[in-house]
């Protein structure tokens, strides 16, 4: 049973004592490295050899999964531990197809509710907020899949409790359903001169441009050698799928799992640490699953409708065409550890899939090139075998050009049998900060070759990896474990191997509908194809139609039929704005009429996007005039499996920053579990101080298990 109602029935005088204590507790003065907590980050203070500890922040989240429609609630925690005033930045991930359209901020006992500003207009009113004193809380769209979150003005020993929701769907392939929740931002490249960590967090940046700022020397990566992992995360999974779940299962997480009514409640057996990602998967009993479905709903004057078809496999009637395989494999320094052994076991598995009459060959990189054989070879004994070796003695060392691997990939389409299927497969963990030079070579050369990009790693960049796949017409595929090399990597071959369904069309009865994606993508065997559309009135029918392989495909679905859903416009509007982006770089958008279309899309549906931001602003200034207030990255784990030396190239910074200066400690203490968070209730109610309240008590929990084992050991 959660503490909340015993919470509620205390009395006033004892909610008091408990913050008063709560907020002493947490008012850390000044501490030197050797005092300082695992895992903090230290900002420098005015006395010399003094510091004090960075912001810290805890995550829950709360999804439900209602059909292929998911909506999660995401609650971020910023705690202060120091005697200072501070202003927190926070880099975290999300679902590269989230529609992200809520924002609260809970301040004492008042919820206040953001909106969603023009992304210029929502940073100058959170930089007055923050220099009048008033708490502030910004939430920044860097990337599709990479988010910050700038919280102002927390006081000393303070928690300020920050919540977000988004929508998504759900993923379906080869008969699994899933969905994949990231958690932690690994460390980005620049291409193709400056292989250093980067991540995007510039809000100064033009619009059209790629936004790109190199962190300072001391990252807010923390060497997990060294460090205890922060960033404790809590999740709650509310599965209601429509049909009876023959399975269950979470690759990277240990889960329990409860079911009531048709509902399934899973959560984690413990509480986690953000620096891996989240994956839950179900299959559906036989023949339980309608091949098509369909959800409405009426947002403003207008209906909005998701089509969700799943069309057959292509019968194969005939052996199946020559394929020209071009494995491409990425060996930089951020692959190192268990991705380097991921990586190299999927190619080897790969090779081991070819068949008599294909051809193949491998490109490998860091920040250098590697080409194995002169042009394509044939899939025989020897040249298998020596393509083996070279996978094997591969190392993960450098750092990451990803463009020029994909560009002598593609370039091999003027070497090859134009007979044959051609079929890039990209191996990478995706770590660089310059997708859209990916994106344009995509557009430019791409020619005949399909791209299925494969993510290695607890923590791919599933934004690089989607879009490059929908533009090169081909999959994602994740392997995030070595256990689960074998199962995904049959599972691409049969994609590999199978007819897709290709030119596809919707056309739809009534007029004036406005669908997305347009262009229709390639839908391969056991992957449904999403469809949203906007149309005045719910009303007619959508004729689909394709080839799957040489067959003629055709499927007729009777709108009318729609059940009602949630979310459905927002899914739209975000879908339709990636849909503008890759209409920008495939050049048949300018920039400006990109952009103009971002923003009403953005502003008119109100979800935070390239252009639009969160923005959330108490009107009581909290911070006295005249107290400094100190700005400072939180921060981050390192992805599992990664190596801090390889990517950053020491165990050390090669210098300290100016502003802050992450502390290793010479011995790594055991990590204890920490307590559930609470979700944040609804409406604004006396309930989010208790929550808080509830938190703090929780934090002086583990705080006071820490310090008994240290004292015992």
């Amino acid at each position: 049973m959660s503490p909340l109602p015993h919470l509620a029935r205390l009395p006033v005088l004892i909610l008091v004592v408990l913050v008063v204590s709560a907020r002493t507790l947490f008012a850390s003065p000044l501490v030197n490295p050797n005092d300082a907590r695992t895992g903090s980050l230290m900002i420098k203070s005015e006395t010399p050899g003094q510091y004090v500890e960075a912001p810290a922040v805890a995550t829950d989240f709360d999804v439900t999964v209602t059909g292929p429609i998911i909506r999660t609630r995401l609650t971020q925690y910023f705690v202060n531990p120091a005697n200072g005033w501070v202003e927190g930045l926070y880099v975290f991930p999300l679902p590269e197809d989230a529609a992200v359209d809520t924002l609260k901020m809970v301040v004492g006992e008042r919820i206040i509710i953001g909106d969603v500003k023009e992304r210029i207009e929502a940073k100058r009113i959170y930089e007055k907020a923050k220099s009048d004193g008033k708490k502030a809380a910004l939430v920044e769209q860097h990337r599709p899949n990479l988010f910050t979150n700038s919280v102002a003005n927390i006081g000393p020993g303070e928690t300020v409790v920050v919540q977000i929701e988004f929508q998504a769907t759900v993923r379906q392939s080869n008969g699994k359903f899933s969905f994949r929740l990231p958690t932690v931002v690994a460390p980005r490249f620049e291409t193709p001169d400056a292989p250093q960590p980067v991540v995007s967090v510039s809000s100064e940046a033009p619009a059209a441009v790629d936004n790109k700022q190199q962190l300072p020397d001391a990252k807010p990566w923390l060497d997990p050698d060294d460090n205890d992992p922060v960033n404790p995360i809590n999740i709650t999974v509310h599965l209601k799928p429509g049909f009876k779940v023959a399975a269950l299962m979470s690759p990277h997480h240990k889960i329990e799992a409860l079911e009531r009514d048709g509902e399934h409640r899973i959560t984690l057996s413990k509480m986690d640490f953000a620096d891996k990602d989240f994956e839950l998967e179900w299959t559906a009993a036989a023949l339980d699953v309608p091949q098509a479905k369909l959800f409405r709903e009426r947002s403003g004057n207008e209906d909005y409708v998701l089509v969700q078809v799943t069309p057959p496999a292509a019968a194969k009637t005939t052996p199946a065409p020559a394929r020209e395989a071009i494995f491409v494999i990425d060996n930089s320094g951020s692959m190192a550890g268990p991705s380097m052994v991921q990586a190299k076991a999927s190619l080897i598995e790969a090779l081991d899939r070819l068949q008599p009459g294909d051809t193949f060959n491998i490109v490998r990189f860091d920040d250098t090139l590697e080409v194995l054989f002169p042009t394509v070879v044939a899939a025989d004994a020897g040249n298998i075998s020596t393509a083996k070796r070279f996978v094997a003695s591969l190392d993960a060392e450098g750092g990451t050009n990803m463009v020029p691997a994909l560009a002598a990939a593609l370039k091999m389409d003027t070497q090859s049998n134009p007979a044959a299927i051609r079929q890039v497969i990209f191996l990478t963990d995706g770590a660089i900060s310059g997708e859209q030079q990916m994106f344009n070579l995509i557009a430019q050369r791409r020619g005949r070759s399909r791209i299925f990009m494969v993510g290695i790693g607890s923590a791919p960049n599933s934004f690089l990896m989607n879009r490059a796949a929908e533009m090169g017409r081909g999959t994602f595929t994740h392997i995030g474990a070595a256990e689960q090399v074998a199962e995904r990597m049959a599972e691409l071959t049969s994609k590999l191997t199978s007819p897709a369904v290709t030119g596809l069309a919707a056309n739809f009865s009534a007029r004036g509908v406005k669908a997305t994606p347009d262009p229709l993508p390639d839908v391969y065997a056991g992957e449904p194809l999403y469809i949203y559309a906007r149309m005045d009135e719910l009303e007619g029918k959508v004729t689909l139609s394709g080839l799957a392989g040489s067959d003629n495909w055709l499927k007729t679905v009777d709108l009318t039929k729609a059940e009602p859903g949630s979310g459905i416009a927002k899914l739209w509007a975000r879908r339709e704005i990636a849909n503008t982006e890759v209409n920008r770089t495939l050049g048949t958008l300018n920039y400006k009429q990109a952009d103009a279309m971002i923003l009403k899309l953005a502003l008119d549906h109100q979800l935070v996007s390239r252009l639009t931001s969160l923005i959330a602003i108490d009107k009581t200034p909290a911070r006295p005039e005249g107290t400094p207030l100190r700005s400072v990255d939180i921060p981050l784990n390192l992805p599992a499996g990664w190596s801090f030396e390889k990517v950053f190239g020491s165990k050390t910074p090669v210098k300290e920053a100016s502003a802050f200066k992450a502390i290793a400690v010479a011995s790594k203490p055991r990590v204890h579990d920490a307590q559930r968070l609470l979700a944040l209730p609804e409406g604004s109610t006396p309930a989010d101080l208790l929550l808080i309240i509830g938190l703090l008590i929780s934090l002086a929990g583990a705080a006071s298990v820490t310090a008994s084992r240290r004292m015992a050991s």
